[in-house]
């Protein structure tokens, strides 16, 4: 949905073929950090539109099993980045999206129900080989595709045929949102526990001002043996509490009761903690992979759906300075596919969360002083490495020009 209104920003027609025959604000919370909050600022959704469908982030933190405090720092506005960091449902996020498409595109730019399953191409064109939900195929041409189409990407398996199956390296997250009053500074993504074995949650709403509470985002997380692979079929499944509680029972703290979150989730959902081996380019002449079917992955740097975003903005500038051609294809691909890749790897390793397991490593995650264990300028240190690989150091950022500037439209011809 964002490459849709970047293309029609900048001038180019297109049409978006989805596979779902009907949208609908699925799934649970996800966070947008000011790098793609940038950019849907200039798509013309500013604060004023964002605040409708999550709230606006003010600090990250980890605290070890024992409840001490490893690492917290400000984000967003009150981080010094010119732009917030949005902690969203994810459902919300891509209906707000989809009607803007619809709403400035035209109710015929989204074509549901439409898998694209293949393609081919010559020096003229590109044909989209399309498989409809009664099994009918069909054909569309068009100058360029770009496939969008996540961690079962069709069009990623032609490109790369010979590409390792899904990675799971044995981490398994249950997710829910259950009502609650925030803590901290009431809009903190707080992570809990050791690098194998955590609770993670965030408000994605502001508290009632009835009843006090918000609905705080949660995922409980526990690492097994991956040896034998993933058994349970569904990469998602709706899940009874009973099936995991156990794995944290006497998490109590005097600022949060962990059972107490579980419990109070309507819904649970089951997920292993999955990506895809970095491939060495997401081009293929006039097709280009964006998104998940580039790059899933892990979701511990809260970045997966801000690279989607950003992936489309940069795409959206080399086609105004390349033009609507291959050539425009690989300059975004040889923008971000290396740098990206190599971003999905550090996620691998744990991403922000591998300060949890340096604590781990030296005090097996117990401690009265984490300065005594990992020192502030190492915290901040390893922090601030993860932020540029990601994509959004404070000064790099603020000092960026805009991705598209104002105005900016791919030239007639």
């Amino acid at each position: 949905m964002a490459t849709a209104l970047t293309l029609h920003q900048i001038g180019v027609p297109c049409i978006v073929f989805e596979s779902v025959p009907e949208l609908q604000p699925l799934g649970v919370g996800i966070n947008l950090q000011p790098n793609a909050v940038r950019e849907l600022h200039d798509l013309g959704f500013g604060n004023e539109v964002l605040d409708t469908i999550g709230l606006q982030a003010r600090e990250w933190a980890l605290v070890g099993r024992n409840g001490n405090e490893v690492y917290a720092e400000p984000r967003g506005l009150e981080a010094g980045y010119h732009w917030p960091q949005y902690s969203v449902h994810r459902g919300q996020l891509q209906m707000m999206l989809f009607n803007a498409v619809k709403e400035r595109l035209g109710d015929d730019a989204v074509q549901l129900g439409q898998r694209v399953v293949g393609y081919r191409q010559d020096a003229e064109g590109v044909t989209a080989i399309i498989e409809t939900r009664d099994g009918e195929r069909r054909e569309v041409a068009g100058s360029l595709l770009i496939a969008a189409d996540g961690l079962h990407s069709a069009v990623r398996a032609q490109m790369h045929p010979t590409q390792p199956p899904i990675q799971w390296g044995g981490a398994i997250m249950w997710r829910g949102t259950t009502p609650g009053v925030p803590v901290r500074t009431g809009a903190s993504f707080v992570g809990v526990g050791s690098l194998r074995h955590r609770v993670v949650f965030y408000p994605i709403t502001p508290p009632d001002p009835v009843t006090g509470l918000a609905t705080i985002n949660w995922i409980a997380e526990i690492t097994v043996d991956n040896q034998g692979g993933w058994q349970q079929g569904d990469w998602n499944r709706r899940v009874a509490l009973e099936e995991f509680a156990h794995h944290f029972e006497g998490w109590n703290y005097s600022w949060l009761d962990v059972p107490a979150m579980l419990r109070g989730a309507k819904d649970i959902f089951e997920y292993p903690m999955i990506d895809r081996d970095p491939v060495p380019t997401w081009v293929d002449g006039r097709v280009a992979l964006l998104g998940d079917a580039a790059h899933v992955m892990y979701p511990v740097g809260s970045n997966g759906a801000s690279q989607a975003i950003v992936d489309a903005r940069v795409l959206g500038a080399q086609l105004v300075a390349q033009g609507v051609a291959p050539q425009a294809l690989r300059a975004y691909d040889d923008q971000l596919c290396k740098d990206i890749s190599a971003l999905v790897l550090r996620n691998r390793g744990s991403g922000p969360f591998g300060l949890l397991g340096l604590v781990d490593e030296r005090c097996g995650g117990v401690f009265d002083h984490i300065d005594d264990v990992l020192p502030r300028e190492e915290r901040e240190g390893f922090m601030a490495r993860y932020k540029a690989a990601a994509g959004f150091a404070i000064e790099t950022l603020n000092a960026a020009p805009p991705t598209i500037a104002p105005g900016q439209r791919v030239a007639a011809g």
